[in-house]
């Protein structure tokens, strides 16, 4: 496992704790992150499940906004963005024990709106190549707005960890 300091990249654990604290919180790892995809992934336990077992539609739609908001802010030039739509569609359920992966990708990289498709999957556990579909996501997100001068140093952590 690459630790800071040894030339590798933190723990994705140490990554997303740095990057997004609400994903931390829930057990997220942020694995890839790029202007072009953005994915993680999630073992989905109680602290994420609504009274049924089940994960939380509401932790659906944060994995996909923070995702979709990461992979926005490098592609806008790490300008400052803001969501401004969210849509998901819960196809099937994932229940505490599952591994859930999660990919963002653009479907639009305009200059003043960007459109990102956010996919969440379950892995099965007797084959991880084998993925069912349980949550489909369109995040609007609007670009380019001004960064305010006490969030100058937002992208600095994105930055660090970014392939650009």
């Amino acid at each position: 496992m690459n630790q800071i300091g040894d030339g590798g990249e933190p723990p994705s654990s140490s990554k997303t704790e740095i990057l997004d604290s609400p994903l931390h919180t829930i057990g997220f790892e942020i694995d890839e992150l790029s202007p072009h995809r953005v994915s993680g992934h999630l073992l989905v336990t109680p602290k994420c499940c609504q009274p049924f077992k089940m994960l939380h539609g509401g932790v659906s739609a944060l994995i996909a906004e923070a995702l979709a908001s990461m992979g926005a802010h490098i592609a806008s030039g790490f300008h400052r963005i803001a969501g401004i739509h969210l849509s998901i569609s819960h196809l099937k359920s994932a229940q505490a024990g599952d591994f859930v992966v999660a990919v963002a990708t653009p479907v639009n990289l305009g200059k003043s709106i960007q459109v990102w498709e956010v996919s969440l999957s379950k892995c099965d556990p007797s084959n991880s190549e084998i993925k069912t579909l349980i949550a489909s996501s369109r995040v609007t997100i609007l670009c380019n707005l001004p960064v305010p001068e006490s969030a100058r140093d937002a992208a600095q952590n994105l930055k660090k960890y970014a392939k650009l």
